[in-house]
């Protein structure tokens, strides 16, 4: 039997896209309760804190007449919105479990990094705006119906096992591979994350949801984007919400700021050692003041765990370019991650070994900590 469909709209504004994406929906012979997120304006043009206001109230009572309509597998939640649709859709859906099946069609009027960080959320862009209806629309909302039925019509997925929870990035990807790897060996799955910003977003949410048996937090580097600078999405739980499994945390990328196009960087960060990671990114060397406080800010996080906590410090390296000859290569900045880390220690024990962090015995050490304490 197919799952229904909560189709999340503002049918103030979106009534003949409501009309004619419920159709395409029942043409699938799903069943579709709507989930009205209107204002309730009339078309009064409001200030900007009473929409805001009438926004927060708004995706507040969706959430909570969803939480009264699910049962079973749950429903498929389908959105359709605007600027502002789009903006308070999110929310709802961010505040859903995780497992839910999400979908939203989009005009995409903010950059989505962000938004969808640490949820599984499929973006259809409706390309032009959700005004009317017109060719394209209908194509788009035919392809969503389309798309909607093929996942109400999946088999349940059975029960998955926690895995390892585990941080990757581009200049940690090698001691990644080896470390997912050698976990498989040891009879364990791998579930990685992008720890670039946002990628830390979902592996906390992950967590907190109980999805992980044990965590390898390789890569930290979003600690310096936190505390330093780069873009970064709010997750004020990244660093805590594995605290009660036994996880072992490496300073990976702790060593340089990342940083966008190098076109568009200030020029005090150009004076530092720094590369271009891609056309898109570029890494900048940290201070040594601006590492003693990510660590310190590392360590505060840490120390509110309860479970067994290794920090693993690969004394020759922290990251590909940290390396002799590398563009950001720097053993003073180790020795200060690595002091403050020591000095801080409350909740967690350090200990350092001389490889860089892509050396096998890297990996091997962190996995045999890990395994130790499971």
């Amino acid at each position: 039997m197919s799952r229904s469909v909560l189709l999340i709209v503002a049918m103030e504004t979106k009534k003949d896209a409501v009309s004619y994406i419920k159709d395409a929906l029942l043409a699938h012979k799903l069943t579709v309760a709507i989930i009205d997120i209107s204002l309730g304006s009339n078309g009064e043009v409001w200030d900007g804190e009473r929409k805001l206001a009438a926004m927060d109230q708004s995706v507040a009572d969706a959430v909570t007449r969803i939480g009264e309509c699910t049962d079973g597998d749950g429903p498929i939640v389908l959105g359709v919105g605007g600027g502002t649709g789009s903006d308070m859709i999110v929310r709802v859906m961010k505040a859903l479990p995780g497992k839910m099946s999400k979908v939203l069609v989009t005009t995409l009027p903010f950059d989505p990094r962000a938004a969808v960080a640490e949820d599984s959320i499929i973006l259809v862009p409706s390309v032009v705006d959700i005004e009317g209806l017109n060719p394209s629309l209908r194509s788009v909302f035919d392809r969503t119906a389309g798309l909607v039925a093929g996942l109400a019509n999946l088999s349940p997925s059975a029960n998955p096992q926690p895995s390892v929870g585990l941080t990757t990035l581009g200049i940690t990807g090698r001691a990644g591979v080896e470390i997912s790897q050698k976990l498989i060996d040891a009879g364990h799955e791998v579930t990685a994350f992008h720890a670039n910003g946002f990628g830390g977003a979902a592996f906390a949410k992950h967590a907190r949801e109980g999805a992980f048996a044990a965590a390898i937090d390789m890569t930290v580097h979003e600690i310096t984007r936190m505390v330093v600078a780069g873009t970064c999405v709010e997750m004020p739980d990244r660093f805590s919400a594995t605290g009660q499994i036994p996880r072992i945390i490496l300073p990976g990328g702790m060593n340089v700021i990342g940083l966008g196009g190098i076109d568009s960087i200030a020029s005090h960060f150009l004076d530092r050692p720094h590369y271009r990671h891609s056309a898109h990114f570029t890494h900048v060397k940290m201070s040594s003041e601006e590492m003693h406080n990510a660590a310190t800010a590392l360590a505060a996080a840490l120390n509110l765990g309860e479970a067994p906590t290794r920090v693993l410090m690969p004394m020759g390296g922290f990251s590909s370019e940290d390396r002799p000859n590398g563009a950001v290569e720097d053993a003073h900045l180790r020795a200060v991650a690595a002091e403050t880390l020591e000095v801080s220690a409350q909740k967690y024990e350090v200990v350092r070994i001389s490889a860089h962090i892509f050396a096998p015995e890297t990996a091997e050490k962190a996995v045999h900590l890990l395994l130790e304490t499971l």
